[in-house]
């Protein structure tokens, strides 16, 4: 954080500032070492375009969606109503996540308990510096004409429709964006939804991730971009389970703009 120059909300309500936006990092990308990279890179974007923010750090916990998932509601409220008083001392009105998970209990979950909040998943909010013209990207990337397929995430994609933003920011790369056999509104999942990522397979012969993983590299793309920690988590594996990972990268759609900016090199 420091050497990233990212303040915390204590921090900034010290100096008397409130920030435009507040990053919610998410458990992944706290302590997960390959979602922490996401986090580096979407944090460059943030600095580098000089947009005011700030995180919770140390005052953040885990949303609660895995434990809701799994059937825990009395272990989701706790943490839950825990994030919203600390939130609404801080008077807390926007949100920005780079996880689904996160973004889809924020938006949809929280307002029952009194913590109503305009949430966005870091892609629209992307995006939507791309349209305000804020956020432009250089000339010399190094992803023109590359084969990139995406994969959509099931709290992104089904669960809150929003399925164009992440491709129109792969679109601005310049690469060739393939789609999967099974995209948009009929995506499937990577098998970590649902708290499965915590669970033990079920019977079957073959693993979700693995199915899914199939379909993308069917696609021959040399790169699969998500716009989740869990879905990277699980493509990444798939992957390397299929011994392809020389020839096929998994990355987030927010270090591939950070390396489409210069900020990054991936």
């Amino acid at each position: 954080m420091s050497e990233l120059n990212v303040p915390t909300m204590a921090e900034m309500v010290a100096k008397g500032e409130t920030p435009d936006v507040l990053f919610w990092v998410g458990c992944a990308g706290s302590f997960d070492q390959r979602a922490q990279k996401v986090t580096r890179s979407f944090v460059k974007i943030l600095n580098h375009l000089n947009i005011k923010f700030a995180v919770l750090g140390t005052e953040e916990s885990c949303t609660g969606d895995p434990a809701k998932r799994a059937g825990n509601e009395f272990v989701y409220q706790m943490l839950a109503l825990q994030n919203i008083e600390v939130m609404n001392s801080y008077g807390v009105k926007k949100i920005v996540t780079t996880c689904p998970h996160c973004f889809n209990i924020l938006k949809n979950e929280y307002p029952t308990l009194g913590g109503t909040y305009k949430v966005t998943h870091h892609t629209t909010f992307l995006q939507q510096l791309i349209d305000e013209g804020k956020l432009k990207l250089s000339d010399a990337n190094s992803f023109k004409g590359k084969k990139i397929t995406y994969h959509d995430s099931c709290y992104l994609g089904r669960a809150n429709e929003i399925y164009e933003a992440p491709r129109k920011l792969l679109e601005e790369l310049d690469a060739e964006l393939v789609e999967m056999k099974s995209c948009k509104t009929k995506g499937l999942c990577c098998g970590a939804g649902g708290a499965q990522m915590f669970k033990e397979d079920e019977p079957g012969n073959k693993r979700i991730n693995v199915a899914r993983t199939e379909e993308a590299l069917d696609t021959n793309a040399e790169i699969i971009a998500a716009a989740c920690p869990f879905c990277n988590t699980m493509l990444t594996d798939g992957v390397k389970g299929k011994d392809k990972q020389l020839q096929v990268k998994v990355f987030d759609i927010a270090e591939l703009l950070a390396a489409g900016q210069g900020l990054e090199t991936i």
